[in-house]
């Protein structure tokens, strides 16, 4: 009877010690996986300092790049590319190739896969009719050909009239066609269309 109660003992405390290293490991899997999920795992891929990049379409310029540091994430969901230093743009319309808009702005984000772009700090655009845009934000859908801000925009004609949109704008990519919200400004009353009565 002595005998069958320790070997009852005997596998109890086996069993116990057990269910004891089981529950510790198993922590310590959880902890890991914690410590693993807080590591950054978004880092650059590739990295290009002084980057002049130009995109042609059917032997067509449509856009020119700088950036004096361009950084590309790709192993991630959604891949994207970041110039954290600023970046200088040229974009190119079939109407005048040889008068390209131009775009400065201190930072841009560039989604290739959604076709999605953004250009944050004193953006600055000027079309190729000569009009200069200057905003804190301007964000581009390229697959439908628009740009819009919420923020407020400074516009300057070449004939020195300005106006100031307070609710934003949006535009076409080539800044062709443009609709601006809660604006006002000082305009050229020479180019102002005569009414008819």
């Amino acid at each position: 009877m002595f005998k069958n109660n320790t070997h009852k003992i005997y596998k109890n405390i086996v069993a116990f010690l057990g269910l004891a290293i089981f529950f510790s490991l198993t922590s310590c899997e959880e902890d890991l996986t914690k410590a693993n999920q807080n590591k950054n795992k978004n880092f650059p891929s590739r990295i290009t300092y002084g980057a002049n990049i130009t995109r042609m379409d059917s032997g067509m310029v449509k856009v020119r790049f700088k950036a004096p540091l361009l950084e590309e994430y790709e192993f991630i969901d959604t891949p994207y590319a970041e110039a954290r230093k600023g970046l200088y743009l040229e974009f190119y319309d079939a109407k005048k190739p040889k008068v390209p808009g131009r775009l400065w702005a201190k930072y841009a984000k560039i989604i290739e896969k959604k076709q999605f772009y953004e250009a944050k700090g004193n953006v600055k655009v000027i079309n190729n009719e000569g009009q200069t845009f200057v905003m804190q934000s301007i964000f581009w859908d390229k697959a439908n050909h628009k740009m819009y801000t919420k923020d407020t925009v400074f516009i300057t004609d070449k004939d020195g009239s300005t106006s100031v949109s307070a609710g934003g704008m949006k535009a076409k990519d080539d800044f062709s066609e443009y609709v601006l919200y809660n604006n006002s400004g000082d305009f050229n009353v020479k180019k102002m269309p005569e009414v008819k009565k």
